[in-house]
């Protein structure tokens, strides 16, 4: 008779997944999907702009044009022509050569990035992140042991000084970046700001990850310069259709240099063979034969009036000493409360009265009582937006009185 185990003990286990923290923002998605509960707590794109009728029609269209080929294993890069579509879309919008052999399409950037931990970093190797950073990144690089090296972020961008003194000590293997509406806080980096993160990095042997899952999302302001176009040799890219077009099929892409591109497709293998071949078709498709420039417009369109609403509601309902990010696109802002206040014990009160955001601590590395929250405008209407900020500022103004 087989003796039983106990398959909960820490000895089954590997040390680099017991580190690993659950997605506190999953978790928190747990609790709010009563639909009475207003959230405000996930990162999703508005579903009433998900183009269904139009999907739908290049599924049916790639079905009749490739049949059982579409539904053939494939080749590890991607689907070439959507890479080609990828290449000339930086050529068209930022100016940047990006050879079509250079991208690789991917599960999601998420994907992405745990590829790129899975190539670069070693245990202990240092990996610089925003404060606060994308938790989703926190989490990838978390689990290949990174020592993390956190540097503020401000309205500006990354608090040049701070990361000075990282790069003095040694260069670290990576920094990875969202300069584009940043997810939490929805700032951007500025030209100048960039330049001085460039200066920083050129001639280093660092690698920057540019991760741009916002940028085609602007309301308002002038488009800022890719990292890519200021160091070349050092920034890989990261992008994704899943605030554009869809989530559900998770495709994204990395754009990188050729001997880091070798060693990504090796990852790639190891973990799935390829990207869903028949999403591929059908994305590429969609793009074909449609105004995509214009569905993106509309999108634009419906957040900005969304971000409009909620920064009214807060400037109405919240207590003058709250501050909060302005951001001139995206999905995110992000609230500041006063010091001495902990975001999670707003969360408890929020809860109770039916409205749900992120907590701040998720965003940190090794903090767990923060004043910051972040706030999503994207998948909520303006009207409920009014209704969920009066009531988050109730809460405030309960946790203050306390």
């Amino acid at each position: 008779m087989p003796i039983a185990r106990d398959l909960s003990a820490k000895s089954i286990f590997s040390d680099r997944i017991s580190d690993v923290p659950k997605s506190f923002i999953r978790e928190i998605l747990k609790v709010a999907v009563d639909p009475s509960v207003i959230s405000f707590a996930g990162g999703l794109p508005n579903r009433k702009l998900f183009p269904v009728a139009e999907i739908k029609q290049a599924a049916n269209r790639v079905l009749d044009e490739y049949g059982r080929d579409v539904l053939q294993y494939s080749n590890t890069e991607g689907f070439p022509e959507l890479r080609k579509y990828i290449s000339r879309r930086y050529r068209e919008k930022q100016n940047l050569q990006i050879p079509v052999d250079n991208i690789l399409i991917t599960n999601g950037s998420q994907q992405g990035l745990d590829l790129l931990g899975k190539v670069l970093l070693n245990q202990m190797d240092e990996a610089v992140i925003e404060e606060p950073g994308y938790l989703g990144a926190i989490q990838a690089f978390s689990v290949y042991r990174a020592s993390f090296q956190p540097v503020p972020v401000s309205e500006e961008g990354m608090e040049i000084a701070r990361l000075q003194a990282v790069m003095s000590q040694g260069a670290p293997k990576l920094i990875y970046t969202v300069p584009n509406f940043q997810n939490p806080s929805g700032i951007s980096y500025s030209d100048a700001n960039r330049l001085a993160v460039a200066d920083l990095v050129r001639n280093t042997s660092t690698l920057l990850i540019e991760d741009d899952p916002y940028g085609d999302l602007q309301f308002e302001g002038v488009k800022k310069t890719s990292f890519k176009k200021l160091i070349p040799e050092n920034t890989i890219l990261l992008g994704s259709f899943s605030k554009t077009v869809v989530p559900s099929f998770r495709l994204g892409w990395i754009a990188a240099p050729d001997q880091i591109l070798e060693k990504l497709v090796i990852a790639k293998q190891a973990a799935d063979l390829h990207t869903n071949n028949f999403a591929q078709y059908v994305i590429f498709r969609y793009i074909k034969d449609n105004d995509f420039n214009g569905h993106i417009s509309k999108i634009v369109a419906v957040y900005r009036n969304q971000r409009n609403a909620m920064i009214e509601s807060l400037r109405q309902y919240f207590p003058p000493e709250i501050k909060y990010t302005k951001p001139e696109g995206g999905m995110f802002l992000w609230v500041t409360l006063p010091r001495q206040m902990s975001s999670m014990k707003l969360f408890e009160i929020a809860i109770k009265d039916k409205v749900a955001f992120v907590p701040g601590h998720p965003f940190y590395v090794n903090k767990k009582e923060v004043n910051t929250l972040r706030l999503n405008f994207s998948c909520v209407d303006e009207e409920t937006i009014r209704i969920g900020i009066n009531r988050l500022g109730q809460a405030i103004k309960q946790l203050l009185t306390a």
